[in-house]
Protein backbone atom coordinates (compact mmCIF):
# COMPACT_ATOMS: atom_id res chain seq x y z
CA UNK A 1 0.00 0.00 0.00
CA UNK A 2 0.76 3.61 -0.64
CA UNK A 3 1.20 5.95 2.54
CA UNK A 4 1.98 9.51 2.95
CA UNK A 5 3.91 10.20 6.03
CA UNK A 6 3.84 13.73 7.01
CA UNK A 7 5.89 15.29 10.10
CA UNK A 8 4.78 19.03 11.47
CA UNK A 9 6.02 21.42 14.06
CA UNK A 10 3.63 23.58 15.08
CA UNK A 11 3.41 26.69 16.97
CA UNK A 12 -0.57 25.67 18.56
CA UNK A 13 -1.99 22.38 18.68
CA UNK A 14 -5.40 24.57 19.11
CA UNK A 15 -4.89 26.51 16.13
CA UNK A 16 -4.05 24.15 13.99
CA UNK A 17 -6.04 21.35 14.00
CA UNK A 18 -9.47 22.46 13.23
CA UNK A 19 -7.84 23.64 9.53
CA UNK A 20 -5.89 20.37 9.82
CA UNK A 21 -10.01 18.98 10.35
CA UNK A 22 -11.05 21.16 7.46
CA UNK A 23 -8.33 19.03 5.08
CA UNK A 24 -10.63 15.87 5.58
CA UNK A 25 -13.40 16.51 2.84
CA UNK A 26 -11.25 17.71 0.35
CA UNK A 27 -8.54 15.06 1.01
CA UNK A 28 -11.45 12.36 0.51
CA UNK A 29 -12.96 14.47 -2.54
CA UNK A 30 -9.30 13.87 -3.94
CA UNK A 31 -10.32 10.00 -4.60
CA UNK A 32 -7.40 8.27 -3.35
CA UNK A 33 -6.79 9.12 0.43
CA UNK A 34 -8.54 5.77 2.43
CA UNK A 35 -7.74 7.20 5.82
CA UNK A 36 -4.51 7.74 8.31
CA UNK A 37 -3.56 8.13 11.73
CA UNK A 38 -2.61 11.35 13.52
CA UNK A 39 0.25 11.20 16.18
CA UNK A 40 1.72 13.62 18.97
CA UNK A 41 5.13 13.46 20.04
CA UNK A 42 5.26 12.33 23.94
CA UNK A 43 7.66 15.00 25.05
CA UNK A 44 7.11 18.15 22.49
CA UNK A 45 3.00 17.97 21.82
CA UNK A 46 3.59 20.51 18.89
CA UNK A 47 5.77 17.96 17.27
CA UNK A 48 2.97 15.94 15.07
CA UNK A 49 3.05 12.69 12.59
CA UNK A 50 0.22 12.02 10.44
CA UNK A 51 -0.11 8.57 8.46
CA UNK A 52 -2.41 8.55 5.28
CA UNK A 53 -3.03 5.38 3.73
CA UNK A 54 -3.30 6.03 -0.08
CA UNK A 55 -4.84 4.16 -3.49
CA UNK A 56 -1.58 5.58 -5.38
CA UNK A 57 0.83 7.93 -4.71
CA UNK A 58 -0.03 10.20 -7.38
CA UNK A 59 -3.27 10.96 -5.96
CA UNK A 60 -1.43 12.15 -2.68
CA UNK A 61 1.51 13.98 -4.78
CA UNK A 62 -1.62 16.01 -6.41
CA UNK A 63 -3.32 16.37 -2.82
CA UNK A 64 0.08 17.61 -1.15
CA UNK A 65 0.62 20.13 -4.20
CA UNK A 66 -3.18 21.70 -4.49
CA UNK A 67 -3.33 25.49 -3.27
CA UNK A 68 -5.91 24.25 -0.67
CA UNK A 69 -2.69 22.17 0.93
CA UNK A 70 -0.87 25.24 0.71
CA UNK A 71 -3.20 27.63 2.26
CA UNK A 72 -4.11 25.89 4.90
CA UNK A 73 -0.30 24.93 5.61
CA UNK A 74 0.11 28.82 5.68
CA UNK A 75 -2.89 29.52 8.06
CA UNK A 76 -2.67 26.73 10.48
CA UNK A 77 0.56 28.02 12.08
CA UNK A 78 3.39 25.56 10.96
CA UNK A 79 6.55 26.04 11.84
CA UNK A 80 7.61 23.36 9.37
CA UNK A 81 6.67 20.20 7.11
CA UNK A 82 8.02 17.79 5.60
CA UNK A 83 6.45 15.14 3.51
CA UNK A 84 7.45 11.46 2.26
CA UNK A 85 6.02 9.24 -0.10
CA UNK A 86 6.14 5.56 1.00
CA UNK A 87 5.66 1.89 -0.84
CA UNK A 88 4.65 -0.84 1.72
CA UNK A 89 6.88 -3.25 1.67
CA UNK A 90 5.99 -5.56 4.37
CA UNK A 91 3.80 -6.28 7.52
CA UNK A 92 6.26 -6.93 10.20
CA UNK A 93 5.79 -8.49 13.83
Amino acid sequence: MPYNLVRVKIADYAKWKPIFDQLSAPRKASGGAKGGTLFRDEKDPNDITILIEWDKLENAHKFVESETVKEAIKRSGVVKIDFSFLNEVEKIT
